[in-house]
This record gives structure tokens, C-alpha cells and sequence, in this order.
């Protein structure tokens, strides 16, 4: 399987780490339109020469709604996106993680939680039970996400922020 990680910036640099930590990928490369290197082969627009059953792809872009438009962009073309969990992460088996997701090292994502595309669960984030990220959320390091929320699209959640019990109330 090959990774293709849509921006070569910092938070591509650490997919790219992740996934290499997986075991998934037998090869990882960037498309970037400003960043060179042995790995960046192209510019992001290039993406659809590399649209293969074998090949997933990952927009690596902090901003969550460039994120979730990549994302989009590349569903409607037909490209599979990555589900890209560090193998130090827990994720309880009760939950759903959409693909175009990451979930860091030592990061928990609880029962019955729901995670929709293009989130990013970073690093020593918590998600406890029964949340509802909607897509394009990012929890930042250290983030904390008590029971029964439900976020909003895009909605960033900062470093040490916790995100009071029912803050976001899921509707039943």
C-alpha cells in the first residue's frame, strides 16, 4: 500500500511519521507546492496521477476547512482516503473513526464515540464516551473531550481545553 500525504508541512511530517509507525504503508511520499525533497514528487494539484487501488491519500493541512474541502475533492474524484491510527493510540472498538482521520500517540477515542472525516485526534487527546466530532475537528495536544458532546464542523479544540460535560448537547 502507498501513502500519498497532500502537504509536506509540519503536520504532514508527523502523518507520515505515524503511518510509517502503522506497518500499513510500504511507501510514503508528499505532493507539495512549495517544500522539495526526495519524498515531495509532485504539486498537490497532481494528485490524480497517483489515483491507484493500491494508493490512499491524506490532505495534511491544519486548516480544518481546506482539510475538509481536500477531503471532499478527493472523494468525488474517486481517491480512497487514509484512516491513520499510531498504534499507541487507543480506540476503543465501539467506536467509528471515519477514514481521512488521524489519531496520535497516546491519544483515546472512548465507546460509542463517532469521529466523521477529515478529524485529527492529536496527541494525548481524550475523547470520551458517546462524542460526536462532526468533520474537519481538530483536538490540539492534551485536549479533553468529556462524554456526550457533540462538536460542531471544524471545530478546534486547543491544547489543555476541556470541553465541558454536555457542551454540545447530541441530539436524540
Amino acid at each position: 500500500m502507498r501513502l500519498m500525504i497532500i502537504g509536506a508541512g509540519g503536520h504532514g511530517r508527523v502523518v507520515a511519521d505515524i503511518a510509517q509507525q502503522t506497518g500499513r504503508y510500504q511507501q510514503i511520499f508528499f505532493l507539495d507546492d512549495h517544500a522539495q525533497g526526495e519524498k515531495v514528487i509532485g504539486k498537490c494539484s497532481d494528485y490524480m496521477q497517483f489515483k491507484e487501488a493500491e494508493t490512499e491519500m491524506y490532505p495534511a493541512f491544519g486548516n480544518n476547512q481546506r482539510r475538509i474541502e481536500w477531503e471532499n475533492k478527493l472523494s468525488d474524484a474517486g481517491v480512497s482516503l487514509a484512516k491513520i491510527i499510531h498504534p499507541l493510540a487507543y480506540v476503543s472498538p465501539e467506536s467509528e473513526i471515519a477514514n481521512g482521520c488521524v489519531i496520535m500517540p497516546y491519544a483515546i477515542v472512548n465507546t460509542g464515540t463517532k469521529i466523521k472525516k477529515a478529524c485529527i485526534v492529536n496527541i494525548g487527546a481524550i475523547v470520551d464516551h458517546d462524542c460526536i466530532l462532526e468533520e474537519g475537528c481538530h483536538l490540539a495536544p492534551g485536549a479533553v473531550v468529556k462524554g456526550e458532546n457533540h462538536l460542531p464542523k471544524a471545530t478546534k479544540v486547543d491544547s489543555g481545553e476541556v470541553v465541558p460535560l454536555q457542551y454540545y448537547k447530541i441530539e436524540i
